[in-house]
């Protein structure tokens, strides 16, 4: 596993999911292999575990998901949101 996007993210002008208004980096990983079936451990921030084609994604995507797929799709390690 390693590191392929970095998303640096304020959004303290409108609340972030955890509603507290927070500044966030998040971290992308990419996992060559595992092991395992992926489960839902929260069922309440999350329906289901499913795979998808890059340029065939579901609506509504959360927009710091869709910001790091854009970003990794075009070769950027590093995206900025909010600032």
């Amino acid at each position: 596993m390693h590191t392929v996007h970095m998303l640096d993210e304020n959004e303290n002008e409108n609340e972030n999911e955890n509603g507290d208004g927070l500044p966030r980096l998040g971290l992308v990983f990419r996992a060559r292999t595992w092991s395992g079936t992926p489960e839902v451990r929260e069922p309440d921030k999350c329906l289901e575990w499913a795979w998808f084609d890059p340029s065939r994604l579901p609506e509504p995507i959360v927009p710091y998901t869709r910001l790091a797929i854009d970003g990794i799709l075009g070769g950027r390690l590093y995206s900025e949101m909010g600032w």
